[in-house]
C-alpha cells in the first residue's frame, strides 16, 4: 500500500509517517521548495529520501504530476497554513493552501480518474467558531478565523465529492492536538519552553493572549490512530477527533509550571499583540461516534501530556544551558 502524506515534515505528519511505516506501508510526502527545508521531526524516521517529495497545495500541477507519478492508495491531506492567529495577517494565502488546497487534489483525483484512491481531509475544531461545547459531528459550524474559515470549506468540499463522484473522502474534525513535537509558536509548546528556561533561570517572563479561550486538548499520536481507522471504516464518514474533556489556557499553564514546582504569578504579561481579531471562546468535542462506531478513544491525559511535553523540553533545555557553560 501507498500513502501520501501532505504535510508529512509537520507534528501530524511525522507521527502518521511512523504509524504507516509501522504497518507496512511505502509512505510518500509533499514538501515546499525553500532556501531550507526543516525535515528535524521526520528525520529520525526510516522513510526514503527519495519518496520525499517536492510539491505545493497552492499549486495544481504539482499535485497532478505527484499524483500520476507515485499513484497512492492512499492520501492524508493535514497540510496546511495551520496557525489561527497567522491566519489573520495572510487570510488570502490561507484560503489558497488550506482551502483550495482540498480543491486541487480532489480535483485532480477526479480528473485522473483515480477515485479510487482514499483521501482523508484534516478538519478543524475551529470550524465550529461560536457554537456552544460540546460539539459534534450534527453541530452548526459556526467559524470567525480565517482558518476556520478556510478549513469549513475543505470540509465541505470533501463532503461534496464523497457524494457527487463516489470518491472515499472522509473528514476528521480533529480537536486541539499536541505532543513534544509542536511547534514553537503555538501556544502550549511556547508555554512548556518559557516554563522550563524560568526553571533553569535562563529567562523570567512569558508573554502570552487570551487566557480564558477553553480547548479540548489530546495527543497527536493518538490522534493519528484515530485517523487511520477513520481511512479504514467500512464507508467514508466524518468523525469528531476529541478527548471531551476541556482546559482554559490559563489551567494549563498552571499546570505546566506546577509540574516544575514554580508558580507562574509574577511571571506571566498579558499583550493584545498576541490576542486574535475574534476569539473562539470554548471548544470542547463529543466523541462518542467514533468511539461507538470505530472504538476509538484516547490513551494520553491531559496531564500525562503536559508530562511529556515538559520532559522533552526540559531535556533540550538543560543540553542546551550545558553546552552554553562549556
Amino acid at each position: 500500500m501507498k500513502a501520501l502524506i501532505t504535510g508529512i515534515t509537520g507534528q501530524d505528519g511525522s507521527y502518521l509517517s511512523e504509524l504507516l511505516l509501522k504497518k507496512g506501508y511505502d509512505v510518500y510526502g509533499i514538501v515546499r521548495r525553500g532556501s531550507t527545508i526543516n525535515t528535524v521531526r521526520i528525520d529520525k524516521i526510516p522513510l526514503k529520501k527519495e519518496n520525499i517529495l517536492y510539491g505545493d497545495l497552492a499549486d495544481a500541477n504539482s499535485i497532478v504530476r505527484l499524483l500520476k507519478t507515485i499513484e497512492p492508495d492512499e492520501i492524508y491531506n493535514i497540510g496546511s497554513m495551520s496557525h489561527v492567529r497567522v491566519s489573520f495577517d495572510i487570510p488570502e494565502y490561507t484560503g489558497q493552501v488550506t482551502g483550495l488546497g482540498v480543491t486541487r487534489i480532489l480535483e485532480a483525483l477526479r480528473t485522473l480518474d483515480m477515485k479510487k484512491t482514499k483521501y482523508y481531509q484534516a478538519s478543524s475544531s475551529e470550524m465550529f467558531g461560536l457554537s456552544k461545547a460540546p460539539q459534534n459531528e450534527k453541530t452548526t459550524m459556526l467559524p470567525i478565523s480565517p482558518y476556520g474559515c478556510a478549513k469549513l470549506y475543505g470540509y465541505h468540499m470533501t463532503r461534496t465529492y464523497r457524494y457527487g463522484y463516489n470518491m472515499f473522502a472522509c473528514n476528521g474534525i480533529l480537536f486541539n492536538h499536541e505532543s513534544p513535537r509542536r511547534g514553537e509558536t503555538f501556544v502550549t509548546k511556547k508555554i512548556v519552553r518559557a516554563a522550563c528556561r524560568i526553571k533553569l533561570g535562563a529567562q523570567d517572563k512569558i508573554t502570552l493572549g487570551n487566557l480564558d479561550a477553553k480547548r479540548d486538548w489530546g495527543f497527536s499520536g493518538d490522534y493519528m490512530e484515530a485517523i487511520f481507522k477513520i481511512m479504514h471504516h467500512d464507508e467514508p464518514d466524518d468523525f469528531v477527533v476529541a478527548t471531551e474533556e476541556y482546559y482554559s489556557v490559563k489551567e494549563f499553564l498552571r499546570r505546566v509550571f506546577k509540574k516544575l514546582n514554580l508558580d507562574y504569578n509574577g511571571h506571566v504579561i498579558t499583550s493584545n499583540q498576541y490576542y486574535r481579531p475574534n476569539e473562539v471562546p470554548e471548544l470542547c468535542g463529543d466523541a462518542s461516534k467514533i468511539r461507538d462506531v470505530l472504538g476509538w478513544k484516547p490513551k494520553v491525559k491531559f496531564d500525562e501530556l503536559i508530562k511529556m511535553m515538559v520532559d522533552d523540553v526540559m531535556k533540550e533545555e538543560e543540553k542546551s544551558l550545558h553546552q552554553d557553560i562549556s
